[in-house]
């Protein structure tokens, strides 16, 4: 049978699981933990080998191939990634939850890639880690469909920074599917001959779990929980009782990359390995697992967005038109190269967009650009903008669409495709930027300020239609040095607004930890504060029932003009709720 195309989307989960530290401690057997590993093997100070994470999600990953109908005849682990969020209690209840993300076609007799992200969660609330599982299916490919993205990983050339040997026993498959990998490949010899193998060969986890072990033992003696990520590519598959190799070059402090080799023929059994790792305190905020977008983002204000969520473990689609100032030219790829390639060099995912926000066709390239890469949004942040300064009387017709097409349209253009895929996963945060010649005025930008208006209405009304799903849509009014403001503001003032001093402000408004929606920060020189539209107690200037004077609003205008305990509403039918009681005691 063909494989399903359809599984794209596809949920995955929810699954429950519960599980105790006997679990844990089979695991660790099962991955030739032992005598000398007793702190993953002796319930006293038990600590827990992070790759047993997978462990306990296998009816997810069978759940991938299951969906998408992979003929089981070939089906193999080709890629996984795990992103450890918090370290994993020694028991409890785990939910987990995603989605089938992508089906790749690697062509006529060379097969095609499922691909899978999922989330899991303790049931005292803790995010513990992100999946992201390639299934290979050997016999699957040539549907034509598009090949999965090539991406290349450089080892060192020199020899390694450590080597761990290790020897499976020949039964070690055996003890390992206990753990709940129960695949008949593994253990049933005519199912491997059917498969085309001599024999039952090594699950690839568990050779998997024997890296993980090597990996924490050379780099975090006795800290598993401080290991961060650990994503490879199972290359070849070994047989139970051959001895293996697991090599480990330090690239920088925080960050290995490593393989696993047969001892016997020196075949590279797992490759493209990258191990990170450290102290992450509770409060730091991360963005693993999370795919954001940002609009204008190949220099000033959007640069810096990019750079920090990808530092800070986003993947990211970095958009820039590459216009000039005023979104005049044909535009240049060389700015949002030159951030991909930034982050990049960080050790971080990136993926460039040149289209434009001022269109629809744009908005929706730009957020399919995300799912294709990533397989998924969470963050928007509507940056893009122009400038075209005049005074109200010499605004053009052409200067004043240009302006609102990037900034105002521009974030409906964007947003409105993006909030669609943020739905599907109940999941978004979107980020809208206005700025002071918004909310106060500035002479000469009534363009800029009415378009910079217009995105806190947006935002408004996109606050309430995202409760629901979990998406929380707030805005920012960045005072920060760009090319947008080199030459209005004075020179020893651009020199102390850098971009970085607004970044942490629109970061927490796009973090899980975000408590709010709907509101509008200033962010500027180290300095934050909120703003809001206030309206004032007022007053009911004639007797409930009967219609007020030109006169009687004269004689009331220092009291109905008083924000004296003045009040920033939610929504309009809060303002209106306020108003009939005002009324009904009015006179």
């Amino acid at each position: 049978m063909a494989l399903n195309l359809d599984a794209v989307g596809e949920k995955l989960g929810p699954l429950t699981k519960s599980y105790t530290w006997k679990d844990a401690v089979l695991y660790a057997l099962g991955v030739g933990a032992g005598s000398d590993d007793l702190h993953y093997c002796y319930e006293k100070g038990l600590k827990v080998i992070p790759s047993f994470s997978i462990a306990t999600i296998f009816d997810i990953l069978a759940q991938i191939g299951l969906k998408a109908n992979v003929n089981l005849a070939g089906v193999l682990h080709g890629e996984q990634e795990l992103i450890f969020h918090n370290p994993i209690p020694i028991e409890g209840e785990m939910t987990t939850e995603g989605r089938i993300t992508h089906i790749y076609d690697k062509g006529e007799g060379k097969g095609a890639l499922v691909i899978g992200e999922s989330d899991t969660y303790h049931a005292n609330g803790k995010k513990l880690f992100t999946s992201v599982c390639t299934v290979f299916g050997r016999l699957d490919g040539g549907f034509g469909g598009d090949n999965a993205p090539k991406r290349e990983l450089d080892f060192p050339v020199r020899e390694p920074d450590a080597v761990v040997e290790a020897h499976p026993a020949d039964n070690q498959p055996l003890l390992y599917r206990l753990s709940g990998d129960l695949f008949h490949l593994h253990v049933d010899p005519e199912f491997a001959k059917m498969a085309g193998f001599e024999k039952p060969i090594m699950h690839g986890l568990c050779t998997h779990g024997y890296a993980c072990r090597a990996l924490c033992d050379t780099l975090i003696p006795g800290a598993p929980e401080k290991a961060r990520r650990m994503a490879c590519r199972f290359s070849k598959p070994l047989y139970p009782g051959v001895p293996i190799k697991t090599l480990i070059w330090k690239e920088e402090e925080g960050r290995a990359l490593w393989r696993v080799v047969n001892a016997q023929t020196g075949d590279t059994v797992i490759d493209h390995g990258v191990f990170e790792y450290g102290e992450l305190p509770a409060h730091r905020i991360r963005f693993d697992g999370r795919v954001a977008i940002v609009t204008g983002a190949g220099a000033g204000l959007g640069r810096a967005y990019a750079l920090e969520l990808a530092r800070r473990g986003a993947r990211v689609v970095v958009n820039d038109l590459g216009g000039a100032r005023d979104g005049s030219g044909a535009g240049s790829s060389t700015p949002a190269d030159q951030v991909v390639a930034e982050i990049r060099a960080l050790g971080g995912e990136a993926v460039a967009s040149y289209d434009s926000v001022a269109t629809p066709e744009g908005g929706e390239r730009i957020v399919q650009t995300a799912l294709d890469a990533f397989g998924k949004l969470d963050i928007l942040i509507n940056n893009a903008g122009i400038l075209r300064d005049k005074s109200f009387a010499r605004m053009e017709p052409e200067n004043w669409h240009a302006v609102l097409d990037v900034h105002l349209n521009g974030a409906y253009h964007v947003s409105r495709p993006a909030f669609t895929a943020m739905r599907e996963n109940r999941y978004g945060r979107i980020l809208m930027t206005t700025s002071a010649a918004g909310l106060y005025g500035n002479f000469g930008q009534t363009n800029y300020s009415a378009a910079k208006m217009g995105l806190v209405g947006l935002m408004n009304a996109m606050k309430l239609e995202g409760e629901k799903y979990n998406i929380k849509v707030n805005t920012i009014a960045p005072l920060a040095a760009s090319r947008l403001t080199e030459d209005i503001l004075p020179p020893d003032l651009f020199a102390k607004m850098k971009p970085e001093y607004a970044v942490p402000m629109a970061l927490f408004l796009c973090s899980e930890q975000c408590p709010v929606t709907g509101n509008i920060y200033n962010a500027g020189m180290g300095f934050y504060n909120r703003a809001a539209i206030l309206t004032g107690p007022g007053v009911v200037p004639v007797k409930a029932g009967r219609i007020p004077t030109i006169e009687s609003v004269r004689d009331a205008m220092d009291a109905l003009a008083s924000l004296e305990a003045g009040k920033a509403y939610g929504q309009l039918a809060e303002q209106l709720v306020d108003t009939m009681e005002c009324l009904k005691g009015g006179g």
